[in-house]
């Protein structure tokens, strides 16, 4: 059976990530690679044995054995790529957040659509298996009603204000950096899990360094700790380091969660908390294989992933047994495994999040935004809706 082709526009940091996630499906063949330049390209072409590279991401969606094209450039740039690779009939399939505005996630949106492609938001961390068992333990009603979301996404990869990358530069990541960057998860997690829509949001944005030291050269995602004073040009931020929200979720549910780049000893704290009448669960990903589950009246459990314990919707997305980690890497296969059946067959059903849920968290990300720089809580278009 002939490989579905496919390509990468981008190869930074997640373009190397998705690079090594689609090598795993097996059925899927990266046929090219596209960069800022030719010889970016040809460089990351050849350390992962892509044969063909361009400086021109046009000319790979002018190729028609190309079906599909990751979209893993600067925020910025995700509308107008991923809008010409739909016109260009390709399936696609972008990192978040899917734009830096409503109105392009719209268009994007609209357009898919009417061409009728697969199209695919990189929402990876619903995709841990442990993650897929609380989904189903409140599909299950084992929670209860749910009363209570919280937690955190807090990094510290930006702490020091010679710490340095794209996303920092509003002109290429949109308004919104930590918010947009991390808190889109938080936002999209929660939603997914309890089938409950965020409906109103209260927050606080902060950046703590007004100014940061530039690095003069390329610095690469979590790179770049040991340059010399000599290295830097001191510029002006407009981007957040850290934000706090209040929520509402459906239509009883209260909840807060902060995002943060500068919080020291936090490589990747992702933790989420939701409680309900009959139960409490909470999970972090720097411990991805582990789930706490709290009750008031028994003792809490500390369940470890083993698929064959978990139920048959959740073990579906582990490939290994229990006692073998899945982590970052393995939630990146599993979205790719999925959007991968919908572009081989249009009847398989959509089990990954659409440019549909990009569009939603646009929309959170606005009302957010709207309510830091008003000081108020801010009402969502779900506000009447409740359900997700």
């Amino acid at each position: 059976m002939r490989k579905i082709q496919t390509a990468l526009i981008g190869t930074g940091f997640m373009g190397k990530t998705h690079a090594e996630g689609i090598r795993r499906l097996g059925n899927v063949e990266i046929a090219a690679v596209a960069s800022i330049t030719e010889q970016m390209a040809r460089e990351f072409a050849d350390a992962n044995g892509i044969a063909r590279a361009t400086g021109d991401y046009r000319q790979i969606l002018a190729d028609p054995e190309i079906q599909a094209v990751h979209v893993v450039t600067p925020n910025a740039l995700h509308y107008p790529v991923a809008k010409a690779a739909l016109e260009a009939g390709k399936n696609v399939l972008c990192e978040k957040p899917l734009t830096v505005s409503v109105d392009e996630a719209k268009d994007l949106v609209a357009t898919a659509e009417k061409r009728g492609l697969a199209n695919c938001v990189e929402h990876n961390l619903r995709y841990y298996t442990v993650v897929q068992q609380i989904r189903r333990m409140i599909e299950k009603g084992e929670l209860g009603e749910i009363l209570i979301v919280q937690g955190t996404y807090s990094q510290d990869w930006l702490l020091y204000d010679t710490d340095w990358n794209w996303r920092i530069d509003s002109k290429e990541n949109g308004a919104l950096r930590a918010m947009g960057d991390i808190g889109s998860h938080w936002m999209d997690l929660i939603q997914h899990l309890t089938q409950l829509k965020i409906t109103e949001v209260c927050a606080d944005l902060q950046t703590f360094h007004t100014k940061r030291k530039k690095p003069k050269g390329e610095i690469e995602t979590f790179a770049g700790k040991t340059l010399k004073p000599e290295d830097y040009t001191e510029v002006p931020i407009d981007t957040d380091d850290f934000g706090a929200v209040l929520l509402r979720l459906g239509d009883r549910a209260r909840g807060c969660f902060t995002v943060s780049q500068m919080s020291a000893g936090c490589k990747n704290k992702f933790a989420i908390e939701i409680y309900g009448s009959k139960a409490g669960v909470a999970w972090n990903q720097e411990q991805p294989d582990q789930l706490w589950i709290g009750e008031r009246n028994t003792p809490n459990k500390l369940v470890v992933k083993d698929p064959s314990l978990l139920y048959p919707a959740a073990a579906s997305y582990a490939d290994y047994p229990g006692g073998h980690s899945e982590g970052y890497d393995d939630t990146h296969k599993q979205v790719f495994k999925r959007f991968y059946k919908r572009v081989a067959d249009k009847s398989a059903p959509v089990e990954y999040p659409t440019f549909a849920d990009g569009l939603w968290g646009m929309q959170l990300l606005e009302k957010v935004l709207q309510s830091s720089k008003s000081r108020a809580w801010v009402k969502t278009e779900a506000a009447t809706a409740g359900k997700a």
